[in-house]
């Protein structure tokens, strides 16, 4: 795969940077909360004229919630499924897949989820995934004790691959879904609809800036120029074969609010 180091941010150039995407999960949050200081960056970019947009494999609910609360342009989630918006007028969701396609792949989910717990008897789902519309989410080490083993995630990984279903490995969660979308695919899609630019386009890819931290986030990593990962990812560099440009110093939260920072200090 690929182990070599990211950049720090000391070598980036964010001058031009207008839209962040970044991910939630040990990226905004650590320990599985979110810091004030999180949130307050959150709302200091705002002010200051950048369009955040959260990229996420949370569920449906969740993302309701964060577009209709949060200081946030839109918000991405379920690894790509779906975006949501809080317009003027009302709440924009747009799908990657239609509903009747949904509704089969849910069922295909529900006989996939049997499979596993054949070999897997003690797996358990993520406590959010009542409410989530397009994907299976597995606990690795969010509430479930002891934690998956890497053996563990790597078997449930290959049962969902030889049942050409989509995984993706989170820092907390096994995701797997029926279909193609990712969050990359969608992040696009958004960019084109809700802000009409092409990632494509160098002017674009140096107005964008994505911020994540596990393998989950590799399609971004490799879809943006100026892609970061907080320091976590370096126990899952050598997984990756697009790895980030840049890393930061800390860890989790802390490394995001190092981006919040470099972003700021373009506004004084």
């Amino acid at each position: 795969m690929h182990s070599k180091k990211p950049k720090g941010l000391e070598d980036s150039d964010f001058s031009q940077v207008e839209y962040l995407f970044s991910d939630i999960d040990d990226t905004l949050t650590a320990d599985g909360e979110l810091p004030s200081h999180s949130y307050a960056a959150l709302w200091r970019l705002y002010d200051a004229g950048y369009k955040v947009i959260p990229v996420t494999g949370r569920p449906a609910g969740w993302c309701e919630m964060i577009a209709r609360m949060w200081p946030v342009h839109g918000v991405i989630g379920e690894n790509g499924g779906f975006y949501f918006r809080k317009t003027d007028e009302n709440m924009k969701r747009v799908y990657d897949q239609s509903a009747p396609i949904r509704e089969e792949n849910l069922i295909k989910l529900k006989n996939l989820q049997q499979k596993i717990k054949k070999s897997h008897s003690r797996i358990e789902l993520a406590s959010d995934q009542f409410c989530r519309q397009l994907d299976l989410a597995i606990d690795i080490c969010e509430d479930i004790e002891p934690s998956l083993s890497k053996e563990e995630v790597r078997s449930i990984v290959s049962i969902c691959e030889a049942e050409g279903a989509s995984v993706k490995v989170s820092s907390i969660h096994i995701n797997t879904w029926y279909g193609q979308f990712n969050k990359a695919k969608m992040a696009k899609r958004y960019l084109k609809e809700e802000l009409s630019l092409d990632l494509s386009l160098e002017s674009t890819q140096k107005a964008c800036v994505f911020i994540g931290d596990s393998p989950n986030d590799e399609p971004l990593f490799e879809a943006f120029q100026n892609s970061v990962a907080v320091a976590n990812i370096g126990e899952f560099l050598e997984d990756l074969i697009h790895p980030p440009k840049f890393m930061t110093e800390d860890e989790s939260a802390a490394g995001f609010m190092e981006l919040a920072v470099e972003l700021m200090s373009f506004c004084e």
